[in-house]
């Protein structure tokens, strides 16, 4: 075998875990099932944080007050997913964004649904840096960030 050949093994690994989501996670999904989209607002700096952290990355400083914040909020980034990946459990295509409810001072990543995904020069027109959204709820709630099921464009 001279020094260019390689030989290649191709596999796949899969790795089950599980994460202790700790007493903030745990009680942000446990909000989330009442249909209450909760924050943590900090006490140097006032910025609420959705998702909520236990502190503050800009200050360090813990966050103990909880904030609602609105169900509705501005797309600032978004992504047409139309390839498949692995372990994926969406059905494509679909798409990803990066909201900011109205008061709260983070994005967020969730799907934005309920519109036609079949077209993209039309998903294009509908979905829009800026554009705002509203939260649609799951019917069954697990405690998870999937009893938000998606936003939804504002018409």
């Amino acid at each position: 075998m001279s020094k260019e050949e390689y030989r290649i093994v191709k596999g796949q690994v899969m790795v089950p875990y599980e994460l202790a989501l700790g007493r903030t996670w745990s009680e942000f999904y446990d909000y989330l099932k009442e249909e209450k989209i909760m924050g943590k607002k900090c006490g140097k700096c006032s910025r609420v944080l959705v998702p909520p952290r236990s502190f503050c990355p800009r200050c360090f400083e813990d966050m103990d007050e909880w904030v609602e914040v609105s169900q509705e909020g501005v797309v600032e980034t978004w992504v047409y997913v139309n390839m498949p990946f692995f372990a994926q459990e969406i059905k494509i295509p679909f798409i990803s964004a990066q909201i900011r409810l109205d008061g709260s001072d983070t994005g967020f990543i969730h799907q934005v649904a309920g519109i036609d995904l079949s077209d993209f020069d039309s998903v294009r027109e509908t979905v829009k840096l800026g554009g705002r959204v509203k939260a649609v709820w799951s019917k069954e709630k697990k405690g998870n960030i999937l009893d938000i099921a998606y936003f939804e464009p504002v018409k």
